[in-house]
């Protein structure tokens, strides 16, 4: 259903569409969005087809600790993120496809299902199976993260280098994410306080973007293998290059790449404001994309889609 709503629309290039890798995860996400929307309704039990799993369920009603595993947070962001494109579309609030999609981290799977290149279903599936095995690397090379903010990316770079850990992603400017084993992560935060910036150690299950995932990304590129992908009907801005993703061929390595590269956000947003877009919407739970977004191209037009209100609101401004 979502895919043909999809096609349906008309293109509006002044337009782009993003998706969180991250959100609070938490019982009763998207509950509202099932309760009131068909066509939220037709994504999450598609989910739920597809895993062979409550995932439906485990949303709206937890427990919390099942809910936040990196195995089922990670469909359950994107389901929620479909779930709330649909209700959307459905309700009016969305009238066009957009110029570009881009997805910040596992967001990209979402990017690519609104852009034509998976179905829900292969979709979802890929994500679940991401999750398992980016918490097998976790369990086998521990590791941390932490952001670090007003400290320029380069001169975080250089703590990392000196350290032994790495950037894992440039969300806006002055605003950085570090990871690697605990103990180098610790040691260039020690120096990127001592030079002025503020450090925020992030509570995640291990240090996602950087070469801990190396077991992870070999395991992806095995369940990408018998994938077929469609060419995005709207270029997809990759996490990896921060360049538009046109062709079906492209898109198996880039979400192999993406597991232990940086996730250029940033500059992703740049791009896309450099190609003429001029209003972004993020479709799931919260509004960390936004938020980076308004101090990476200040003025930008902003819109979050994360529940049943906000879709309603979306088809109030829409209608005028």
């Amino acid at each position: 259903m979502l895919q043909d709503a999809l096609g349906d629309l008309p293109r509006d290039p002044a337009a782009a569409w993003l998706f969180p890798g991250q959100g609070a995860q938490h019982p009763g996400m998207g509950r509202d969005l099932y309760a009131e929307s068909a066509a939220a309704r037709a994504v999450f039990d598609e989910a739920d087809d597809a895993l062979g799993i409550g995932l439906s369920r485990l949303c709206f009603e937890g427990p919390a600790e099942e809910l936040t595993r990196t195995v089922n947070a990670q469909p359950a962001l994107v389901a929620h993120g479909l779930a709330a494109l649909a209700a959307a579309i459905e309700g009016g609030g969305v009238t066009a496809r957009p110029g570009f999609l881009a997805g910040h981290s596992l967001g990209e799977y979402a990017a690519l299902v609104a852009a034509g290149s998976l179905s829900v279903s292969a979709g979802l599936r890929l994500v679940r199976e991401r999750g398992r095995l980016m918490q097998e690397a976790c369990d086998r090379e521990p590791g941390s993260m932490a952001a670090v903010v007003a400290l320029d990316r380069d001169r975080v770079e250089q703590l990392c280098r000196a350290h032994g850990s790495t950037i894992c992603n440039e969300n806006a400017p002055g605003n950085v994410t570090i990871g690697g084993a605990p103990e180098a992560v610790e040691a260039a935060c020690e120096q990127a306080r001592s030079e002025g910036g503020r450090v925020f150690p992030l509570a995640v299950a291990g240090a996602f973007h950087t070469p801990l995932m190396a077991s992870a990304a070999e395991g992806m590129r095995s369940a990408l293998g018998g994938v077929r992908f469609a060419d995005p009907r709207q270029p997809v801005v990759s996490n990896v290059t921060a360049r538009p993703l046109t062709r079906a061929d492209e898109l198996p390595e880039e979400l192999v790449a993406q597991i232990t590269s940086p996730v250029r956000w940033a500059d992703s947003v740049r791009a896309m404001a450099e190609a003429g877009v001029s209003r972004l919407v993020e479709f799931g739970p919260g509004k960390t994309l936004t938020g980076a977004a308004r101090r990476t191209v200040p003025g930008i037009g902003l819109q979050n889609v994360e529940t049943a209100a906000d879709a309603r609101a979306a088809a109030d401004a829409a209608a005028g």
